[in-house]
């Protein structure tokens, strides 16, 4: 059984940073493949970012490219996602998950794919 507690939502102007966090139980988080995913009001989850078990291949959706950026720490057993030049349309809950699976591009940003998920965070993005 893995648990995941996300961190470090909140309300920013556009423009500003966040920093969110997910820490993991599980004496095997070193292993697991770990994603972002955001879910916006009346729309489907949507995939984020992506991060191998060693932290070696990072992958984000085209939206978030070059402005968010995903980080682990396997022994913290904590995986990050910092969040600069937020957009208005960033608004959305952010889940992050964990897939016991060896990472591959198109597990990772599918929904299905993954394994356990965390309660969300609610990020706010004023203009």
């Amino acid at each position: 059984q893995v648990q995941l507690l996300e961190s470090g939502g909140g309300l920013v102007q556009a423009g500003g940073s966040l920093r969110l966090s997910c820490a993991a139980s599980g004496r095997t988080f070193s292993t697991y493949t770990m994603g972002w995913f955001r879910q916006a009001p009346g729309m489907e989850r949507e995939f984020v970012a992506a991060i191998s078990w060693s932290g070696g291949i990072t992958y984000y959706a085209d939206s978030v490219k070059g402005r968010f950026t995903i980080s682990r720490d396997n022994r913290g057993n904590t995986v990050y996602l910092q969040m600069n030049g937020l957009k208005p349309e960033d608004t959305a809950v952010y889940y992050c998950a964990a897939d016991l699976a060896t990472f591959t591009y198109s597990r990772a940003s599918s929904v299905p794919e993954y394994d356990y998920w965390g309660q969300g965070t609610q990020v706010t993005v004023s203009s």
